[in-house]
């Protein structure tokens, strides 16, 4: 099976967490099946900004992104937290090769639009050029992601880490999309975990404020993969990364499932 797997949040900041998340990104590879890994990095960029004295702004889950902001992302996300992954992969003895979208074309952005507001360098993929990955599965490596990608007009963008995992799904015909978080999936409106969440009522959920904030564009990206083809789409927390070898062979009770009806 091909899998996608999405790692941000709490673990890509806690050790024990990150490791818990390779080792299950490398037992899925020895069980014969092609794993990508895409990964966010928001935290640790907010904190670099912050060092260099730059604010961060957000509107509906995205970072407004200047220049600076961007030459920072590349550097953070496409450099410090993707071989951080890397290093956390090949200890487990699996290969890994680290990319970012400018890397041999692989994702190609256009600057996202949004009524009213512009986010400067923030991008939305608009090509996936799967061959890349094809190569480095065959032979039988791991490609880990950071969600950096090149434009048309040679600008390096900014691209949310969720929605980079989603187009990569959709690029490669994937069976599944994973995410791993720091939340133990969606919550209802009276704060219980929702089992399976179907797409119909997340519109509803949204008007009335149950999902915001960076919930947003990940369900936005669950619902585009599950459109575009992918099997099947689960958020998980991180700390549950070990349960990852269940996923097609039994019941799993962390998380939330999102499907299409």
């Amino acid at each position: 099976m091909k899998l996608v797997v999405k790692i941000g949040g709490a673990a890509l900041e806690n050790e024990s967490v990150l490791q818990k998340c390779a080792f299950a990104v490398a037992e899925l590879a020895k069980d014969g099946h092609q794993i990508a890994v895409v990964h966010g990095g928001g935290t640790m960029l907010t904190q670099t900004l912050t060092r260099l004295g730059k604010q961060s702004e957000f509107v509906q889950g995205l970072r407004v992104t200047d220049a600076e902001t961007r030459d920072v992302a590349v550097m953070v996300l496409a450099g410090m937290v993707n071989k951080m992954l890397v290093k956390a992969i090949l200890a487990t003895g699996r290969p890994a090769m680290g990319l970012c979208g400018g890397d041999g074309g692989s994702f190609l952005a256009r600057k996202k639009k949004t009524v009213g507001q512009d986010l400067g360098f923030v991008g939305e993929i608009c090509s996936v050029e799967a061959r890349w990955l094809e190569a480095i599965w065959s032979q039988d490596g791991i490609p880990v992601i950071s969600s950096v990608a090149i434009g048309s007009d040679g600008e390096y963008y900014n691209v949310n880490a969720d929605q980079m995992a989603s187009a990569c799904a959709a690029a490669c015909h994937a069976d599944a999309l994973i995410f791993l978080t720091d939340v133990p999936g969606v919550r209802a409106a009276d704060g219980a975990i929702l089992r399976w969440l179907h797409l119909h009522e997340v519109p509803a959920m949204v008007q009335s404020s149950v999902i915001s904030g960076g919930m947003l564009p990940k369900l936005e990206a669950c619902a585009e993969a599950l459109r575009r083809g992918v099997g099947r789409v689960r958020i998980m927390p991180a700390d549950h990364a070990d349960e990852l070898s269940n996923f097609y062979v039994s019941r799993m009770d962390c998380g939330t499932e999102v499907r299409v009806a």
